[in-house]
């Protein structure tokens, strides 16, 4: 009991503020949303094209492609390496690493036994099988092994990759490298030893040739000095009708490739997260509108999101200064989208080739502090922007987490709320990959031994009362006659807040509640919202004077606040993981009677449990000691497990607690 008592306090995250912890804990059980991989994967990419259903994951000599909606595979590919590759002592192994809807099929892309090779894969049609067509040399678009930095993207017919030209993963920049556009590239000294991150591009449906493409991605900081950190995360741009310069200067290299430091930190405190680790773009209709959500990490092992404006990142690139340069600006103003390239003057192509840089940096929309900071170690990053019941728009953050957790987190006004966080595996597992389905609302995962698909819509887990539903906060569910479900308009929800003043209109509205299930997908045991003390039930303990006893009360919240309640006195409840407890060190006369585990939430206060404490009596057998009516998972009582020996029971028990008392002692003083 001490050890499980011990591990159970310092595992749980005491030293997080309020706002860096999950509201609710979940698991995802349920196998129909899950598909296992035959053998571990080290490296999983997937695609789905834009407006279509189909999911195509890539991972070690294969692509399929899945039904997101019902979890199965609708169709396999094998792509193992081409005939007489060697790979030294083990087999030869083609990790696909592209995918994309290029031209008329899935062009798809691998390392290919360490010589890169595409495909072209034309998908079943009726009466006629999948079809895996001539395959192409892949150097410049796939890697040469699976953990060297690559990424693609197609832009009307033409596609663009980054991938080394050299197996030593030397020669990595950005290019075009096959469509109805001339290929171009990066002049060598642009960047230095990058890491591509992301690569996005931003229709302007009134100005289609001043479109552009946006990279994003973290390079060699020149500054060596040791206060100075060894990464600068960078955004760039570069114009889709970019045909590179003339025969006489840059030919076949982007004539409008810009770069500018993205800021992401608190400037007063001089504390930056200087890492890049990944980027999601929320597009919207009007391009200066739609904002990058990107994912930094820091040298102190805390990772932060900062909020960007497209429309900031393109004053920037049209205003600023360019660094190292103090001649006056030529006409066209370098980076600017011009009909034909070619044509561009000497004096403008010369900055972009010598002085790419911005002078001004790219600060988020808060510029004084992130939107936020978490001690999670925090590995990926999908936004989707979900309707509320009355037509409002909310933006949610899907974050991945280094041990294989989803929190899933509200945007309310520029301040974070997490809602939950899901655990995908029953251990620990790196997350791979990760791909949005907003229009199903699922969220498909990637782990190294499976595909997770989440449903964004578990509003069952809300589904105790109107007040519980309301308090998620949770875009995605809103209480309605037939309980908490998904949104639909009229539905009872307050976003904002989470006030459950909302529900009096609820008042005399009958609902029936789901039966149980026999397993539940929560880490804590459900409680029932009644307040009621006969809707509860008090669990009756009989236990003897001068003996150690604990009070358990499950958790609904990890950002509720418990208290029990005894005689008109309030005494604290001690929080573990699941539950939170009352210790009594040893039962004395006026520690008997009736005892309320009070939980209050915002404007929300309700009974929990209801315990009853009764003398046990030196006439009356021991052995009738009982057991707690709902006992913690976590914690296991020697009288649970002496039932039939009660003052070995009462003994074993006393000494366990006075151990106990002395860890609680020592995480007190640690985390003074």
């Amino acid at each position: 009991m001490n050890l499980l008592v011990f591990l159970a306090l310092i595992n749980f995250p005491f030293t997080r503020c309020v706002r860096d912890i999950p509201r609710l804990i979940l698991r995802q059980d349920r196998i129909e949303g899950r598909l296992e991989y035959n053998l571990p994967q080290n490296h999983t990419v997937f695609f789905q094209p834009e407006d279509g259903d189909e999911l195509y994951v890539g991972g070690t000599d294969f692509v399929f492609q899945i039904d997101v909606e019902y979890s199965r595979i609708l169709e396999l590919f094998p792509l193992g390496t081409t005939a007489g590759q060697t790979c030294g002592e083990g087999p030869c192994k083609n990790v696909i690493t592209v995918i994309q809807k290029f031209q008329d099929s899935l062009f798809v892309c691998g390392t290919n036994g360490n010589k890169p090779q595409c495909w072209k894969l034309y998908s079943q049609m009726p009466n006629h099988t999948f079809e895996i067509a001539k395959s192409y040399e892949g150097t410049g678009l796939s890697p040469y092994v699976y953990s060297q930095n690559a990424l693609s993207l197609t832009v009307e017919g033409d596609l663009y990759a980054a991938a080394p030209l050299y197996s030593d993963g030397s020669s990595l920049q950005f290019r075009r490298k096959a469509g109805s556009r001339t290929n171009v590239w990066m002049y060598d000294k642009w960047v230095t030893e990058p890491t591509f991150i992301s690569a996005c591009w931003v229709r302007r449906r009134e100005e289609p040739d001043k479109e552009k493409i946006y990279i994003f991605f973290r390079e060699k900081n020149s500054d060596s000095s040791p206060e100075a950190d060894p990464w600068i995360s960078r955004v760039a741009q570069v114009c889709k009708v970019d045909e590179g310069g003339s025969k006489r200067f840059l030919q076949n290299m982007w004539t409008s490739f810009l770069k500018a430091r993205l800021v992401c930190g608190i400037p007063n405190e001089s504390l930056y997260f200087n890492r890049l680790q990944d980027v999601y773009v929320l597009h919207a209709e009007e391009w200066r509108d739609s904002q990058v959500y990107a994912l930094f990490t820091s040298s102190w092992n805390a990772t932060a999101v900062c909020v960007y404006s497209m429309e900031e990142i393109d004053r920037i690139f049209q205003n600023s200064p360019f660094r190292g340069y103090s001649k006056d600006i030529p006409n066209p103003r370098p980076g600017t989208c011009v009909s034909d390239s070619k044509d561009l003057p000497l004096a403008t192509v010369n900055v972009i080739k010598d002085h790419p840089e911005m002078t001004d940096w790219i600060h988020p929309i808060q510029p004084y502090t992130p939107f936020y900071i978490s001690n999670y170690n925090y590995t990926k990053i999908v936004v989707d922007r979900v309707q509320a019941a009355d037509y409002t728009t909310h933006n949610v953050l899907l974050l991945a987490t280094d041990t294989g957790m989803i929190h899933k987190i509200l945007n309310d006004r520029f301040k974070p709320f997490i809602i939950s966080e899901t655990h995908l595996s029953n251990h620990s597992d790196v997350i791979r990959s990760m791909k949005l389905d907003s229009r199903k609302r699922k969220l498909v995962v990637g782990l190294s031994e499976q595909i997770s698909i989440l449903d964004l819509q578990r509003c069952q887990d809300y589904n105790g009362s109107c007040h519980v539903c309301v308090l998620a906060r949770d875009p995605y569910c809103a209480w309605t006659e037939a309980g908490c479900k998904p949104t639909v308009p009229g539905g009872i929800q307050n976003i904002d807040g989470g006030q459950t003043n909302v529900c009096l209109k609820t008042a005399g509205v009958q609902i029936s509640e789901e039966p149980k299930k026999p397993t539940s997908n929560r880490t804590r045991r459900d409680t029932q919202p009644s307040s009621s003390l006969n809707a509860l039930g008090a669990s009756v303990h009989s236990v003897p004077l001068n003996v150690p006893f604990y009070l358990s009360c499950p958790i609904d919240s990890y950002h509720a606040h418990y208290r029990w309640e005894h005689l008109g006195t309030t005494r604290p409840c001690l929080r573990l993981q699941a539950s939170c407890l009352h210790l009594i060190p040893s039962m004395q006369t006026e520690h008997y009677g009736n005892y309320q585990c009070v939980s209050k939430e915002r404007d929300y206060t309700r009974v929990v449990r209801v315990v009853r404490a009764t003398q046990l009596l030196s006439n009356h057998n021991p052995s009738i000691i009982s057991r707690p009516a709902r006992p913690v998972g976590t914690i296991r009582t020697n009288i649970e497990d002496s039932k039939n020996n009660g003052a070995t029971a009462a003994m074993a028990m006393q000494a366990g607690w006075f151990v106990t008392f002395a860890a609680l002692d020592i995480i007190v003083q640690l985390l003074q």
